[in-house]
């Protein structure tokens, strides 16, 4: 899936428990939500590269390489120091890290098949091991339309939280672009 997908599913399950995670928690877990992709950078030394001598094949050797346990792992303990000296009950907030990073991997499981039919598999044991590739048979591809309707139901339940409690994903990059949009929706759909 998209990582518009991906980062609007880590959000909206946070908001789901916002009172326990508070702020610093709940960005963690977004981006628990997308860190999988991280290796899809990747794809801007290759595009850059490809027509040279000597081009750099990052995505398409590397990506889905950090879609694993290890890296589930890793993730889940670095949320849980990191949130050391905050008032976030740091257990919770790395179970939540560890479920919004395994939901990532299975949003891919479902719908991440390229347009020529190749499914990446999903490496899950690796480096420790190669012998679990996790694939599905049925699953549809990146830009299908089952994708386009699971972010626009993301993207509405997002900006129905955003109506009723006053928090809308932007709040991650700007308080005052949060608090307009939370506003705007409040005036045009009030209660």
């Amino acid at each position: 899936m998209s990582p518009v997908t991906h980062f609007l599913s880590g959000w909206v399950l946070a908001s789901a428990f916002s009172r326990q995670l508070g702020k610093a928690g709940k960005i963690i877990v977004v981006l628990a939500s997308v860190a999988p992709d991280i290796d899809g950078l990747g794809i801007i030394p290759e595009l850059l590269t490809r027509n040279s001598s000597h081009p750099l094949l990052w995505f398409s050797e590397y990506h889905h390489s950090l879609h694993n346990l290890a890296f589930a792992l890793l993730c889940t303990v670095a949320a849980f120091l990191v949130l050391r000296n905050t008032t976030v009950n740091r257990w919770f907030a790395a179970l939540m890290v560890f479920l919004s990073f395994h939901l990532h991997l299975l949003c891919d499981l479902v719908g991440a098949r390229g347009p020529d039919g190749y499914q990446w598999p999903i490496p899950y044991l690796k480096p420790f091991s190669n012998s679990v590739q996790l694939t599905w048979s049925h699953q549809w591809i990146l830009n299908g339309w089952q994708n386009f309707v699971i972010t626009s139901i993301l993207l509405f339940v997002a900006l129905w939280i955003a109506w009723r409690r006053g928090e809308s994903p932007l709040q991650f990059a700007s308080e005052r672009a949060d608090r307009a949009l939370t506003q705007a929706l409040r005036t045009r759909f009030s209660r």
